[in-house]
């Protein structure tokens, strides 16, 4: 049982996991269903949460979206992912600076990142100002600016087997971290889209709850898409 949980913790470690499921995704990737040429690019910047810990690559919340925008008409390239298990704002900040061009511009650009910063008691005032340059950074990636660009604000862990000992204390943190989240998100005028009380159903439903009992399943991350993805949709309108 010790090791269990001391694997868990690895989870959030700043440490990078070089494992398959917790790496950037490189940018030829496969297209997972698109035909033809495709039309509209994605760009999603964040930590475990979009990389899709422990669940398939098919399940992942960005590759869900791009599909059922497919299945709305949109021609959609598959999603260029940059994010990784463990990642704080500063590591996403890197990761962003690693691995896109200057001129690389994307017709979508999501945001979802923070959790690490909570788990590892990083100051809130840090978060806000490494928030605050990864907004910039995005929109600067986008080809409509700000329009082109949408934030998922954090969910909330504590429901969960690993996080239940401090269940209170994380739903408290989380919430706060989202605040400034969503705040930063009104700031730069991107629209925010709230998944956390969404997560908070696990409390009640397990199979919400991917097997390593703390990251979500992909059913949960489908309940995501199918809360926003209408919103997402008119960010591309047709020609």
């Amino acid at each position: 049982m010790k090791l269990y949980y001391s694997l868990l913790l690895l989870v959030f470690s700043a440490i990078s996991i070089s494992c398959s499921s917790g790496r950037s995704i490189p940018e030829a990737q496969k297209d997972n269903g698109s035909k033809g040429n495709p039309k509209y690019s994605y760009l999603a910047l964040g930590d475990s949460y979009t990389i899709g810990e422990s669940v398939k690559e098919s399940e992942r919340w960005p590759v869900q979206l791009t599909k059922g925008l497919r299945e709305r008409g949109y021609a959609m390239a598959a999603p260029k992912i940059i994010a990784r298990t463990g990642w704080t704002t500063a590591d996403l900040i890197a990761g962003i600076n690693s691995e896109l061009d200057v001129q690389r511009d994307f017709d979508l650009v999501s945001i979802l990142i923070g959790v690490n910063n909570q788990y590892q008691n990083k100051s809130i005032t840090e978060y806000e100002e490494e928030l605050r340059e990864i907004f910039r950074k995005a929109i600067n990636h986008s080809k409509k600016m700000e329009a082109g660009v949408f934030a998922v604000s954090i969910p909330d862990y504590g429901v969960t087997p690993f996080g239940a000992a401090k269940k209170d204390e994380i739903g408290r943190d989380i919430d706060a971290f989202n605040e400034v989240f969503k705040r930063v998100a009104q700031d730069f005028n991107v629209d925010f889209y709230n998944i956390t009380p969404i997560s908070r159903r696990a409390a009640d439903d397990p199979d919400l709850i991917a097997e390593d009992e703390l990251h979500p399943s992909g059913l949960m991350y489908r309940y995501w898409v199918e809360d926003f993805i209408l919103n997402v949709v008119e960010k591309l309108p047709k020609e």
